[in-house]
């Protein structure tokens, strides 16, 4: 019986071993390959660059995970299904910067930085998804500057319609179209009953630099205005310096009000044109790491500089004013900056459509992160609201205040 019971054991010890190899072997066989979409593809790339990339690894306290597996499951049968579940799922991200762009957006956007677009000339900004899009800066010469709208209007309506609905996308939009045709907007601005204004479309040629030798209190200044960092900036003040310093100007005022940003690496090498050595900016991805841009000992002037700057001076316009300030090559004038300090990667995805994402923060040389908060001038100046024929003339008291402060600066190195 003693040799029944242990023989029974060890048949049974022997199936248990069969089932778990058996167990095992189905575990590790390869599932079988699911068939998806060219348009379900296209919302799983989305994930997986946010996944990989995104600057909050908490992802907003979302379950990533899951998010994807909501996705996939809901029918996805064309290409505006296809857009508008990338862009409900990023949606869950609270994020107004990390978006989806779909192919007719993301080729304005390219337009944009390469330096030409099509519409009123307004960049704008959206904190919180049911909030109202507020103006960060008109671009200089545009239909939106010639109206007369200023950094932190809020547009409470396009063509009646509430803006608290719109995405930035969907917003900007809605704001460009065809040359000549006509765009209403509300306007919000404090102390002042809303207003809607008219503003007709056109192409806007995005040259951002302007630049004159002006003379002074018995000095030569070399002003310069840089309205946007887009692809020719770096050239055009790199060109603007070379000139003014033929004409030997004795200082410089850099005028950074109502830019509103653009490409990171411009902001960069706008500062390594006026810096010999030091820390331009570091860049802060989800891992903590840092990253260090610095200044490549090619200063084209040591002469002295004044930045003027505003409420519509923003991301890679604080990179450069953050740079010159922490490294005590500038002082500022006028008021507090925008207050950008996210970075956005730019992702090609398929069918011509792009995706946005937050991919890191930056922060000042002496480790300020200036996001919400923006960057405070050495003298604080606020501006009477001014035509844009008045900019940077004597009826423009932060150019009088920054030119008084270049003269304290010149006055010394002539000495």
């Amino acid at each position: 019986m003693r040799k029944t019971g242990l023989l029974h054991v060890v048949l049974l010890r022997g199936i248990c071993a069969i089932c778990i190899a058996i167990v095992l072997s189905f575990g590790v066989a390869p599932l079988p390959a699911l068939a998806f979409t060219e348009q379900q593809k296209l919302v799983m790339e989305v994930w997986r660059i946010v996944n990989r990339a995104y600057l909050d690894e908490t992802f907003n306290h979302q379950n990533w995970w899951f998010t994807r597996e909501k996705a996939l499951k809901r029918p996805i049968n064309n290409w505006e299904d296809a857009y508008k579940e990338a862009q409900s799922m990023l949606q869950k991200l609270d994020d107004p910067y990390t978006r989806f762009l779909p192919p007719e957006q993301y080729q304005s956007l390219q337009t944009n930085t390469s330096g030409e677009l099509l519409g009123v000339g307004l960049q704008i900004a959206k904190d919180d998804e049911n909030q109202n899009l507020r103006v960060i800066a008109p671009i200089v010469g545009s239909p939106a500057e010639r109206a007369g709208l200023s950094p932190r209007d809020e547009i409470i309506a396009i063509n009646g319609i509430s803006t608290q609905s719109f995405s930035l996308d969907e917003a900007a939009a809605r704001m460009r179209g065809p040359a000549g045709t006509i765009v209403t907007l509300k306007i919000e601005r404090s102390g002042v009953t809303p207003f809607e204004v008219n503003l007709t479309r056109e192409r806007i040629n995005l040259n951002p630099v302007f630049s004159e030798l002006r003379f002074e209190q018995g000095n030569q200044v070399g002003y310069i205005r840089l309205g946007q960092f887009n692809g020719n900036a770096v050239e055009d003040i790199r060109a603007a310096i070379t000139r003014l310093e033929q004409q030997q100007a004795n200082g410089y005022i850099l005028d950074l009000r109502n830019n509103p940003g653009g490409l990171l690496q411009a902001g960069i090498d706008i500062a390594r044109l006026w810096l010999d050595e030091g820390t331009i900016v570091y860049t802060v991805n989800r891992q903590g790491i840092l990253e260090s841009f610095e200044a490549g000992a090619g200063a084209m002037t040591q002469k002295p500089l004044i930045l003027l700057v505003n409420g519509g001076t923003a991301s890679a316009s604080e990179i450069l004013a953050g740079a010159l300030q922490d490294n005590h090559r500038a002082l500022l004038v006028g008021e507090t900056t925008f207050g950008k300090g996210l970075i956005q990667s730019l992702f090609d995805l398929s069918h011509g459509s792009g995706l946005a994402v937050t991919v890191a923060k930056y922060e000042t040389p002496d480790h300020h992160d200036i996001n919400k908060l923006g960057i405070t001038p050495d003298r604080t100046v606020t501006n009477e609201p001014i035509t844009p024929d008045q900019v940077a003339t004597t009826k423009d008291v932060q150019y009088k205040e920054a030119v008084e402060t270049l003269m304290e600066s010149i006055m010394p190195s002539l000495t």
